[in-house]
């Protein structure tokens, strides 16, 4: 069954359809609906799962695998599918799959989307649903010995775990060579290692001098961030573990996913003088991450230290000097609050609108350096185009997300796609380069600096025109939220590496019964064996300083 239907296109010919027309859709695969804030829900089986989600994907343009959240209730387990359409980011379908409680087990969406692989085998890790016909279901999180899954309502805190030396073993290590006097050999690169950006194990396949396959081994800064957030309350206690996921410089980006998804969840609506401050502010937070993703990117392909890092680190510095003066903090500044900001512009505000200026003008002189020190560098040039090439339907069935997504050719961003803040207020432009390759990466990133840069600037003349008397900095909320019961919502915002999404669903308390965190560098992490297998070892490690991941958002 198709569901074209020319006159149900938007403005843009994206083909839109009621919650009434994807239920006839599927037919009888839906044995319920549910209303989520965001997205009409619908209940499947848990034997439908691929048959449900092909024919979203196929006949109905939901193309997009954003978030896969997996819950243990009273009476039942439960896998929502959060599905989304790149051409169309407002246009979203909750898929749920509940499963008995003494038999949780639900088919893998896998072959449908690639992205599910890593989503579905963290659900199993940390809640215990499993996943028939996932290609390689284990635990992800977690080391493979761990006993129980903490997310699950029956899990034992108390029990000892105890992890066996030979976790560590090299896999390989009683084969050192075939019969055929093979040339394949297995290969650690990591956990500490400066070409792994953090605390990241990549087992890697060599065949001869050429990758043959890579493993990507996360979870070793796992500290349960979702339960941490379970345990808060929604108006004070939560805002402070956003900072900490991707905790280099998108703390004010992270802060606004948690703050979008709780205030829609409980109606609250922001003063528009606070929205263009989150604005200024997240776009101050973009240009840092990208200075930084920039400046280690050089370094990762030909070492250069002295000059591309530390220039890069330099003006990374004069974002976090603005930053500083605004938050009070230079990294976890939990600035935002639940209803708007914690408190106006610093005092003079002159000297403060005249700094930012000083920054945003003397950028371009800097950015100008960059291109010629990195952009127009041989070597660099030589390492990068042509490699860690990522077409754009691979990066879309990963789910990939940002910068990596807009370097396939991919026209995708959350600041304009569904707009939240004071971004469609404002001109600027999404960057996109369609060379699918570690160059076009590095580009993007340097041109969004640009383009930040431009918003900003027109922030700060819309605040300092602002009247005094009309500077509302917060929305009237109330001490205590308590969301009503079985609430359920998924929000996203655009921070510096791709989508990052939160799900909450409310029980009627002050806490929420279910927090889930959509990664970016999660799904985007995901690509790198697509990008990798065939290349040479120089180039993988070129690869994934492209991703520009950190850990901490990784693991969570």
């Amino acid at each position: 069954m198709s569901l074209e239907r020319p006159k149900d296109r938007d403005s843009a010919g994206v083909q839109r359809h009621s919650a009434d027309e994807i239920a006839d859709l599927l037919g009888d695969l839906v044995i319920g609906r549910e209303e989520h804030i965001n997205a009409p829900g619908y209940v499947i089986p848990p034997d439908a799962v691929q048959e449900t989600l092909s024919l979203l994907k196929n006949e109905a343009g939901f193309d997009h695998l954003s978030c896969v959240t997996a819950e243990e209730r009273a009476d039942r387990y439960e896998s929502i599918y959060h599905l989304k359409k790149f051409d169309d980011a407002t246009q979203e379908v909750s898929v749920v799959v509940p499963t008995a409680k003494d038999n949780p087990v639900s088919q893998s969406a896998e072959p449908v989307f690639r992205t599910a692989d890593w989503h579905e085998r963290e659900a199993y890790d940390l809640v215990g649903i499993d996943y028939e016909g996932h290609p390689d279901l284990r635990r992800i999180l977690l080391p493979d010995t761990w006993q129980g899954h903490p997310l699950s309502m029956d899990y034992d805190q108390e029990r000892p775990q105890v992890v066996s030396l030979r976790e560590g073993a090299n896999p390989l290590q009683e084969d050192h060579r075939d019969d055929q006097d093979s040339e394949t050999m297995y290969l650690n690169i990591g956990p500490h290692h400066p070409a792994t950006h953090g605390v990241l194990h990549l087992k890697a396949t060599l065949d001869g001098e050429q990758v043959a396959d890579v493993d990507p081994d996360i979870g070793y800064l796992h500290r349960c961030e979702e339960q941490m957030c379970q345990n808060g309350t929604y108006r004070y206690q939560i805002m402070p573990y956003p900072d900490r996921w991707d905790y280099i410089s998108a703390g004010l980006l992270n802060e606004w996913a948690y703050a979008r998804a709780a205030e829609d969840l409980a109606d609250i609506e922001v003063p528009e003088y606070a929205q263009v401050i989150r604005t200024m502010g997240a776009e101050l937070c973009r240009i840092a991450a990208h200075m930084l993703a920039v400046a280690t990117f050089a370094l990762d392909v030909y070492g250069d230290f002295t000059a591309i890092f530390m220039y890069g680190i330099r003006e990374r510095e004069k974002v976090q000097n603005i930053l500083e003066d605004l938050t009070g903090q230079r990294l976890m500044f939990n600035y935002f609050r639940l209803g708007g900001v914690v408190w106006d512009l610093p005092e003079p505000r002159d000297e403060f609108f005249d700094k930012t200026r000083d920054f945003l003008e003397e950028l371009p002189e800097a950015l100008e350096e960059f291109h010629d020190l990195i952009t127009g560098n041989e070597i660099l040039q030589a390492r990068t185009i042509g490699t860690g090439v990522l077409p754009p339907e691979v990066a879309k069935s990963y789910g990939a997300t940002g910068p990596v997504l807009r370097g396939s050719g991919v026209d995708y961003d959350l600041r304009r796609d569904d707009p939240y803040g004071y971004y469609e207020n404002l001109d600027w432009d999404v960057c996109v380069e369609d060379g699918c390759d570690n160059f076009s990466r590095l580009l993007v990133r340097m041109n969004e600096v640009e383009e930040s840069a431009k918003i900003i600037e027109q922030c700060v003349d819309i605040l300092e025109d602002w009247p005094e008397d009309e500077r509302n900095i917060q929305a009237n909320v109330p001490r205590t939220l308590r969301p009503d019961d079985d609430t359920e919502i998924y929000r996203a915002v655009e921070g510096a590496k791709g989508e990052l999404g939160i799900y909450i669903r409310a029980d009627g308390t002050e806490k929420p019964a279910r927090f889930k965190i959509r990664s970016p560098c999660f799904s985007n992490l995901q690509t790198l064996p697509e990008m990798s297998n065939g290349e040479y070892v120089p180039d993988m490690v070129a690869s994934l300083g492209s991703l520009d991941i950190v850990l901490g958002e990784v693991d969570r």
